[in-house]
C-alpha cells in the first residue's frame, strides 16, 4: 500500500487522467506488453488504476513499464500515461529504493570510479565470472549494454582544445551530458569540432547529471536537486542557444522534469526553452539556408534509430532529415518501436530478457541493412544495438563530421 505525497498528486492532476476514454490504443502499441505477460499495460497501470491507488494495493507489474513514452505519445486523447506511470512507480519504491537502483541512477560517480582506471574497468566488464558475480550481488544482468570507460574526460580534452577556425558567427552553449562526459568523449569532441567547424563559438560550462537516471528509477527527490544545479549552471550567455547531443538529457531539461517531477524552478524554464539537440539545431540552419552544404560524398547505406526520449520532445526526426544531406549516404529508418534498454530498465536482471525482446526487431533491422554500421542519437541505446548486433552504433554527428572532412 502506498499513498502519493501532495506534490506527487499535483502532478496527477495535471495529467488529466480523466480524459482517458479506455480506447486501447496505448496498449497496442505498447513494446513491453507486446512481449510479456509481468505487464498489465499502460492504460490498466496507468489512468485506469491511479483512481484507485489512494489507500488500496498498487499492482506491482507498474515496475515493468519502461518508460518509453509510447502510450503518451500515441494518445489520441493527450493523457499522459508514462508521466502517470512514473510518478505512481516514484511513490511505490520509495521506502524500499532496491540498493541496485540507486548504483546505477549515479552516471557521474561511475564515471569518476572508472576513468582513471579505465583499461582495468573495461577489463573487469569484460570479464565473464565478474560480470555473473555482479548479477549475483547488484542484480545487474551478466550480458546487459555496459559503457566504455575512457581515460581522458571530455573536459580534459576540451581544456587543451583550440579551435581550427576563429569564429564567424555568434556563441552556443554545449551541453554534453555524463555520459558525454566520461563514456562517449569521441561524440562531445566531435560535436563541437562540427559546430566550431561551420562559425559557431563554443562555450562548455562546467556541469553535471540531468538526473534523468534518477528520475526514470523513481529517486525523485535526488533527481531534482540535479537538475536544479545543472539549470543553473548551464544558465549562462542569456538567449544563447544550448545544444545537446545527449536527446534523452535535453528531453529531460525540455519537458520531463516539469512534466513528471513538477520541478517548478526559473532557471529550468529559461534553459529548457533554449535547449536544442544538435540535430535539430543543424537541421533548422539547413532549412534557413545557413548550414555550409559542402560535404564529402560518403559512400554508404546505415540504419537509422530514433530513440524514444527523442520522439516523446516532438520534433520529428530531424537526425533523419540532416544526413539525407550528405551526397552519397543512404540513410534508412529502422522504424522500430524501441531498442529495450530505456536508460537503465534493460541493465536489470528481471527485466533484460524483456528488453532484449522488445528490441529484437530493431536488432534484426540493423542486420539485415549494414550490420557493421549504424546511428542512433542517444548513449545507452547506441551502447544496446551494438551489444546485441556487434555493431558500430554512432551519434549522428560522428558523419557529419566524417562528411565535413574534420577526421
Amino acid at each position: 500500500m502506498f499513498e502519493p505525497t501532495s506534490h506527487e498528486h499535483n502532478v496527477l492532476a495535471r495529467a488529466s487522467l480523466d480524459q482517458c476514454v479506455k480506447c486501447t490504443i496505448c496498449e497496442t502499441q505498447c513494446p513491453v506488453m507486446a512481449v510479456t505477460p509481468a505487464f498489465s499495460g499502460p492504460k490498466f497501470v496507468g489512468p485506469q488504476a491511479e483512481r484507485y491507488r489512494h489507500g488500496l494495493s498498487v499492482d506491482h507489474s507498474l515496475d515493468y513499464c519502461s518508460s518509453c513514452g509510447t502510450c503518451t505519445l500515441v494518445c489520441p486523447q493527450g493523457v499522459q500515461i508514462a508521466e502517470l506511470n512514473s510518478v505512481a512507480r516514484a511513490a511505490m519504491k520509495k521506502d524500499h529504493m532496491p540498493l541496485r537502483d540507486q548504483l546505477i541512477s549515479r552516471t557521474t560517480l561511475m564515471g569518476k570510479a572508472m576513468h582513471p582506471v579505465a583499461p582495468i574497468a573495461n577489463g573487469v566488464l569484460g570479464f565473464a565470472p565478474a560480470r555473473w558475480a555482479m548479477e549475483k550481488v547488484v542484480g545487474i544482468h551478466r550480458k546487459a549494454a555496459m559503457p566504455t570507460a575512457r581515460s581522458q574526460t571530455f573536459s580534459a580534452w576540451w581544456k587543451k582544445h583550440t579551435p581550427a577556425t576563429p569564429p564567424t558567427r555568434g556563441k552556443v552553449v554545449f551541453f554534453h551530458g555524463c555520459a558525454g562526459e566520461y563514456f562517449e568523449v569521441e561524440t562531445s569532441r566531435k560535436t563541437v569540432e562540427v559546430l566550431e567547424h561551420i562559425g559557431f563559438e563554443v562555450v562548455v560550462p562546467k556541469q553535471g547529471c540531468c538526473g534523468l537516471p534518477m528520475q526514470s528509477n523513481g529517486i525523485f527527490d535526488a533527481a531534482r536537486d540535479h537538475v536544479k544545479k545543472l539549470s543553473a549552471a548551464l544558465d549562462v550567455e542569456p538567449g544563447t542557444p544550448i545544444i545537446a547531443s545527449a536527446a534523452s538529457c535535453a528531453g529531460m531539461l525540455k519537458h520531463e522534469a516539469r512534466e513528471i517531477m513538477g520541478v517548478d524552478d526559473p532557471a529550468l524554464v529559461t534553459v529548457g526553452a533554449r535547449v536544442r539537440d544538435v540535430s535539430e539545431f543543424l537541421l533548422a540552419l539547413a532549412e534557413q539556408g545557413e548550414l555550409p552544404l559542402d560535404f564529402t560524398p560518403l559512400d554508404l547505406t546505415v540504419p537509422y534509430h530514433a530513440p524514444c526520449q527523442l520522439k516523446g520532445q516532438g520534433m520529428g526526426k530531424p537526425a533523419l532529415e540532416l544526413l539525407r544531406l550528405i551526397p552519397g549516404l543512404t540513410v534508412i529508418d529502422a522504424e522500430a518501436t524501441c531498442c529495450g534498454i530505456a536508460g537503465t530498465y534493460g541493465l536489470k536482471k528481471e527485466k533484460y530478457a524483456v528488453g532484449q525482446a522488445v528490441g529484437k526487431p530493431l536488432f534484426d533491422k540493423v542486420r539485415e541493412i549494414n550490420p557493421q554500421l549504424a546511428v542512433c542519437d542517444t548513449e545507452t541505446c547506441r551502447w544496446q544495438i551494438a551489444a546485441a548486433t556487434g555493431a558500430q552504433v554512432v551519434h549522428p554527428v560522428w558523419l557529419l563530421h566524417k562528411a565535413y572532412g574534420l577526421e
